[in-house]
């Protein structure tokens, strides 16, 4: 199999949506897709209400932490996911051209519980449908 697809996944503070993101791609495109998230301006944590709606839905969180974009502007990435509009906006010049694509999300903070677990779904329906279509890829077995 050839190497997987990398897909840097942006966010203002990288506490909440783009973690969500990172670990969903990771997990349903497993092997196919290599994910990373970093933010603009990363928080000191990730948000409790995402780490916690990863785990009901029986995905892995260890390992888990803010990163700012100067970690990952060394990857060899395939593909930037913006999911805020301040992302977007603040959006680096990477060294090379990388196609990217904007998909925003609500974002849950300070909301209960549900909020983040909406969320999460609605990541997993559309973000990760919109990577796998760019790529042409199929859906996990």
């Amino acid at each position: 199999m050839s190497k997987p697809y990398t897909v840097l996944v942006l966010c203002t503070g990288n506490s909440c949506r783009s973690q969500m993101a990172e670990v969903l791609l990771n997990h349903d495109l497993a092997g196919q897709v290599r994910a990373l998230s970093a933010g603009t301006r990363p928080q000191p944590k990730v948000a409790d209400g995402a780490i916690e709606a990863l785990k009901l839905a029986g995905l892995e969180t260890g390992g888990l932490h803010p990163k700012d974009i100067d970690a990952v502007m060394n990857e060899d990435i395939d593909l930037v996911v913006t999911v805020c509009d301040n992302a977007k906006e603040a959006c680096p010049i990477f060294p090379r051209p990388i196609p990217s694509i904007h998909l925003p999300f609500h974002d849950p903070h300070g909301e209960p519980l549900e909020s983040f677990i909406a969320v999460r779904d609605d990541i997993r329906a559309r973000l990760v449908a919109a990577v796998r279509e760019k790529f042409g890829l199929q859906a996990a077995a």
